[in-house]
């Protein structure tokens, strides 16, 4: 079996309220390998996008990751530093949010926001990040990309605004791509579209893909295998095949 890029073992997230501490993920375990493309599923308030969160470093207080093990191609996530965390998201494990419209800033263009991510990134130059940026846009299906990229947001549709977050996502081929309910607000074809394109992503760059979504439909399509969250813990995980038998 190949080693898993990924890793998480008796991961525990809590928030800490004046009400007392609210668990919201509780002793989940999961691994991912490579190239592999894993869906977790279940009900809205699960936890699958604290888990996520958690992964990338990125729990908003007053949440915190109590206890437990991430490791990414054997290295401790939990123990690394905010420079290391930088320089790994982004880089090596990116995450598309399920809300483009918040998660990209309306004042600057799609071009300023896609080259900022290469060039910290990359140690290349403006021109080149450019260009870059236009291929990656093409990439991933981005119709007339050379002037979408001095756009600004609002002037994109929501499968147009998704597909800059893919692109950004993707634009320093990380190993791991979370994609975090990335289909939720878009209409069935878009939706389609968004997930043939990931799917073609992860062939062709050999991306391990965590896929999280409430949608069967879309883990049955694109996903290896699948876990089954429930208030806070994994309730059952196997292949795509077995959990839908």
């Amino acid at each position: 079996m190949d080693k898993p890029v990924l890793e998480v073992e008796g991961l525990k997230t809590s928030f800490f309220t004046d009400d007392g501490v609210m668990p919201a993920v509780d002793d989940v375990n999961l691994y991912i390998k490579p190239g592999e493309i894993l869906g977790v599923v279940g009900e809205s308030g699960c936890g699958k996008s604290i888990t996520s969160l958690s992964i990338m470093g990125l729990v908003p207080p007053p949440g915190k990751v109590v206890s437990g093990h991430i490791r990414f191609k054997g290295e401790e996530l939990t123990k690394a530093s905010e420079r290391r965390m930088r320089q790994i998201r982004g880089n090596e494990i990116a995450m598309i949010f399920q809300e483009p419209m918040t998660s990209l800033n309306p004042v600057f263009t799609i071009g300023y926001q896609l080259i900022e991510g290469i060039r910290l990134h990359k140690n290349i130059s403006k021109k080149k990040a450019r260009q870059q940026a236009i291929d990656i846009l093409k990439l991933v299906g981005m119709p007339r990309a050379e002037r979408v990229i001095d756009e600004y947001p609002h002037q994109l549709s929501g499968g147009m605004r998704q597909r800059v977050m893919i692109a950004m996502a993707m634009a320093c081929e990380p190993e791991v791509l979370i994609a975090d309910e990335p289909t939720t607000a878009l209409d069935v074809t878009i939706q389609a579209q968004i997930l043939d394109l990931m799917k073609k992503l992860n062939e062709r760059l050999k991306t391990s893909i965590l896929l999280i979504t409430h949608d069967l439909g879309v883990v049955a399509e694109v996903c290896d295998r699948i876990v089954v969250m429930y208030a806070g813990k994994i309730v059952e995980e196997g292949t795509t095949r077995t959990i839908f038998k």
